[in-house]
């Protein structure tokens, strides 16, 4: 686009210095010379040394004029034959001083130009580094927050699974002592029953062995009625009293066995509660760490995205403002060389167009003198 922007401005300036040489060659004709010292009162006693004077420093502005197609240098050139040496010279001073501003702001243009180059090159690269950071960040948040969400999940999971094992514990514990309780009592039960049969054994053949001691000392010697045998112990009542003696001694037995399982089983059964609340308790304060963690990262999150944002934003600023400066700058810069020299050449063209009109001024004094 600068190309063609400068292109177009060749083209025009081309066409510009073609109609104003037209038109300079019409108003320099013999007839316009003529008619503008009449309606001026131009003096025109120039000597010939004058005269070549003018036309050699008008000489040094047209080649000037047409090597950098200049239409104002050729504007200056034509002046240089109509115009008084007065006004000729203050022009040449006003156009040299006007190029000699327009080369010191070029200069200082120039000078913004590779400033503002630089210090937009160096913001798009540490706000480029700032937006990696920032992604980078808002990645690494994003995944620590999935992470404590699952974590934050699983504990609390576990812990209603303990809650669960705990309810079933109880349960179970609540049964096994109301078993306990109904084997203790059926045990004792039992064992009160047969000791009180064994009691009446006892009893019985305590008193029967008596009874038959008695009479054998009464009839000793005499021998039973007929039809009638000699009393004597039944042989087998110690097998069934000793029997019963021993269901006895296993019942209490198995009393006392359940009594130590149901201390066992209470024992056990506290220490599971206790090693279970324990853990929730820790689960618990995990729980409350870990989501105060969540809500910091969410909270570093939403400052980070909004960092992102502000970021982004930065950046396009900076490549529209880049764009601004390309629009600005990129034709200096890339023609500063060649612009510059071309004004040297016409300052210093000018300069020697006034130092040879200053010349022809000093010989005509001389020649009057």
């Amino acid at each position: 686009m600068t190309d063609g922007e400068w292109e177009e401005r060749q083209k025009t300036r081309q066409l510009e210095m073609e109609a104003v040489g037209k038109a300079l060659a019409i108003l320099s004709g013999d007839d316009a010379h003529d008619l503008f010292t009449k309606t001026f009162n131009f003096v025109q006693k120039e000597s010939k040394v004058q005269s070549a004077r003018r036309v050699k420093a008008s000489a040094v502005i047209a080649a000037v004029a047409a090597a950098h197609h200049n239409p104002r240098l050729v504007t200056l050139a034509y002046k240089v034959k109509l115009d008084a040496f007065t006004r000729v010279k203050k022009a040449i001073d006003d156009m040299v001083a006007e190029l000699a501003k327009q080369q010191a702001d070029e200069v200082k243009h120039k000078d913004f130009c590779t400033e503002e180059f630089n210090t937009n090159q160096l913001q798009t690269e540490k706000t480029t580094r700032s937006k990696q950071d920032l992604q980078a960040k808002i990645e690494d948040l994003k995944m620590t927050i999935k992470t404590l969400s699952g974590e934050l999940d699983t504990l609390k999971s576990e812990i209603s699974e303990m809650q669960v094992q705990l309810k079933r514990a109880g349960e179970d514990r609540e049964k096994q002592n109301k078993e306990f309780q109904m084997t203790v009592a059926d045990q004792r039960a039992t064992q009160k029953l047969l000791q009180a049969a064994l009691s009446v054994l006892q009893d019985f053949y305590g008193k029967a062995a008596a009874a038959a001691l008695v009479q054998q000392g009464e009839v000793a010697g005499q021998a039973p009625p007929p039809g009638f045998e000699a009393y004597k112990k039944n042989e087998s009542a110690g097998g069934v009293m000793g029997m019963i003696q021993q269901i006895i001694e296993d019942a209490k037995a198995m009393e006392n066995e359940a009594i130590r399982a149901e201390a066992d089983a209470q024992t056990a059964y506290e220490g599971f509660v206790k090693e279970t609340n324990a853990s929730i308790e820790t689960k618990s304060e995990e729980i409350v760490n870990k989501t105060e963690e969540k809500a910091k990262a969410e909270s570093d999150l939403v400052e980070a995205e909004e960092g992102l944002e502000s970021t982004m934003l930065e950046l396009e600023q900076l490549s529209n403002y880049n764009a601004e400066l390309h629009q600005s700058c990129d034709f200096v810069m890339k023609n500063f060389e060649v612009r510059q020299t071309a004004r040297s050449e016409e300052m210093e063209a000018l300069k020697q167009a006034k130092a040879i009109l200053s010349g022809a001024k000093f010989i005509e004094m001389l020649q009057q003198a």
